[in-house]
């Protein structure tokens, strides 16, 4: 009889915490990338994940969405691997309810030479291989250490739509991309080349390679219109269990 005191006293402590943090519940979003994820270009310094935190956390709201940014300026996917080795990132992954991963057009680019002024078939092909090599790498970690998060794997664009060359490469990297993404149900592509096509490049784009506000714009709407970034519920999950912890022990004590 004591140890059914005890779960009953547990239960009813699960039902209040349930109910008592409901209204402030927030969902943590991790993104990890490039100078993409990052935000450069944005002259407010936004990109699309503070474009993502905003839009989502209106005044309307009742769900908040909470965003770490561990985009780096510059970075590929090794750095990435780098940093889901790091104990301070490592530990904390299993906090996420949801993983953002853009991440491939430095691998392009330095696969290349360091540009995209003359394009190498050979060495771009070359480096399609190391870079799909390092990005499974980094969804096997993302997956092993958080057993509930989505993962929402972002396509690379084609900053030079003039260039057919370069298009067939960024087209292949997507669909080398996609094929990865579908091994695990819980993985996402979010596809972006088609957001810059039949586009003035001096209204979306800061520089050669990134976008500008507007163009940060189109890639935030693509990932809200893709992913609903507030279906997890902590709180039902404890309900569950605070309804179904009651009813075993109201079947042991009465039946």
């Amino acid at each position: 009889m004591n140890k059914i005191v005890g779960l009953f006293v547990i239960v009813l402590v699960i039902c209040f915490a349930a109910y008592k943090f409901q209204a402030s519940e927030s969902v943590d979003v991790m993104a990890f990338g490039d100078s993409l994820t990052y935000g450069k270009g944005d002259k407010d310094g936004e990109g699309y994940v503070e474009g993502l935190e905003d839009e989502l956390n209106n005044p309307d709201s009742e769900k908040k969405v909470r965003f770490w940014n561990y985009g780096i300026k510059g970075q590929e996917t090794d750095g990435v691997i780098d940093q889901l080795e790091n104990n301070q990132i490592n530990t904390k992954l299993d906090k996420a309810d949801t993983f953002i991963v853009y991440i491939g057009t430095n691998d392009l680019i330095n696969s290349n030479g360091g540009n995209l002024k003359k394009i190498s078939d050979q060495k771009i092909n070359d480096g399609k291989r190391e870079y799909i090599d390092h990005l499974y790498k980094i969804l096997s970690t993302l997956l092993k250490k958080n057993k509930k998060a989505d993962i929402l794997v972002v396509g690379l664009y084609n900053p030079k739509k003039d260039d057919q060359r370069l298009e067939k490469h960024v087209h292949d990297y997507n669909q080398l991309v996609n094929e990865v993404v579908e091994e695990d149900k819980r993985m996402i592509f979010i596809p972006t080349n088609d957001l810059f096509e039949n586009k003035k490049k001096k209204e979306y784009f800061s520089d050669k390679i990134h976008p500008n506000e507007k163009g940060y714009q189109l890639i935030t709407n693509r990932i809200l219109e893709s992913y609903d970034f507030k279906k997890f519920n902590k709180s039902a999950q404890k309900e569950y269990f605070c309804t179904h912890g009651l009813l075993y022990i109201n079947r042991t004590l009465f039946h």
